[in-house]
């Protein structure tokens, strides 16, 4: 599944090529709540039809209704420069375009791009450069630049410079049924998906589609998968010649997730062998987590692969997880309080014959 960005970008290349009216709708600036952060984009056609999502649905509604000829045969979707668009500046707009109480956003709206322009993006994109799009608002002249580091969008009312890609990868070492689920998972959430097994015994059932596979060797796969920033890098074969030298790899990339399956007991062995053998330390570690995910009682392939994605999904977009959400950690006071519950256990008492209660 690509990215939701790639996707917008490519119906909107294919509108223009084929000579058809249509704007890009980008996200610019928030205040207070908003449904859908700053950078989000949306792509509207002539007779309605709109790829993205820049709300919940109802400012999608509005842009419809007013720049569509379906649905308003006097106003199409014009040409010129970029305009600036604002929703919820009172209390009664933000009512009528359901944002939370307070939000207001802005949006861009730059009207019929340039499909050579697209065509450009979309090849570089696919091929997974990082790009940096800057458009000039008075003009609504587009450059494109090659750029070395993801940086947030920046608007200052003149200039809207975004980067674009590439598209967060995952790599799955181990192929097994939780590797087809999280792979599944990741997928949905647009992650473009590879997964690593040398086991033909394993590989050769695979059976999600969409997904990259290879049977080299994990490490040697970590390797060529050249991770970045917006990489992450899951072992779950539960075999240490599998996924510890993937793991030692993979720590020493600029991955935003470097994990692995196993118990408690697993995850503490591993450490101490990358310590002992191959001289690792407690802050090199730092960055490898384990046991991976975020504790809600998980059992089966399919719950722990939610809560993995879970956890990838909140180091994805920087969100402080409490400790007690870590499986380590509840784990640890839910022993403590099973323990607490056995000592405190009324032992029964032996009646003898004849005896009363």
């Amino acid at each position: 599944m690509d990215n939701i960005d790639v996707l917008v970008l490519k119906a909107l290349r294919d509108w223009r090529s084929a000579g058809q009216h249509a704007l890009l709708a980008t996200v610019v600036r928030t205040w207070g709540s908003s449904p859908r952060p700053v950078g989000s984009m949306m792509a509207l056609r002539e007779d309605g039809r709109a790829i993205g999502s820049v709300s919940g649905g109802c400012i999608e509604d509005d842009l419809i209704a007013r720049h569509t000829k379906a649905l308003n045969q006097n106003l199409g979707i014009p040409d010129g420069p970029p305009q600036l668009v604002r929703y919820g500046v009172s209390a009664d707009e933000a009512h009528r375009f359901g944002l939370p109480c307070g939000g207001t956003l802005e949006l861009l709206l730059e009207f019929n791009p340039d499909a050579a322009s697209l065509q450009q993006l979309v090849t570089e994109l696919e091929a997974g450069s990082l790009v940096k799009r800057s458009v000039d608002c008075s003009s609504g002249e587009v450059s494109l630049q090659t750029a070395e580091y993801p940086d947030v969008l920046e608007f200052d009312g003149q200039q809207l410079v975004n980067h674009l890609g590439p598209g967060y990868r995952m790599l799955l070492i181990g192929a097994g049924a939780l590797a087809e689920y999280l792979a599944t998972m990741a997928l949905f959430n647009g992650f473009t998906v590879t997964v690593c097994d040398p086991r033909e015994e394993y590989m050769g059932s695979w059976s999600v589609a969409q997904v990259n596979t290879v049977t080299d060797m994990p490490d040697d796969a970590v390797t060529a998968f050249r991770p970045d920033a917006r990489s992450c890098i899951v072992a779950l074969t539960h075999d240490p010649k599998l996924d510890d030298l993937a793991l030692l790899e993979a720590l020493h990339s600029p991955a935003f997730y470097v994990g692995a399956i196993g118990s408690r007991r697993n995850n503490h062995s591993r450490r101490e062998r990358m310590m002992e053998h191959f001289g690792e330390t407690e802050a090199s570690l730092t960055k490898l987590r384990g046991p991976i995910g975020l504790y809600i009682g998980s059992k089966t392939p399919a719950e722990i692969a939610v809560s993995v994605m879970a956890e990838i999904l909140a180091v994805k977009n920087a969100v402080p997880l409490p400790q007690a959400m870590s499986v380590e950690v509840a784990k640890h006071e839910h022993d403590i309080a099973m323990n607490e519950a056995s000592t405190h256990c009324a032992i029964p008492e032996i009646l003898q014959p004849g005896s009363a209660h």
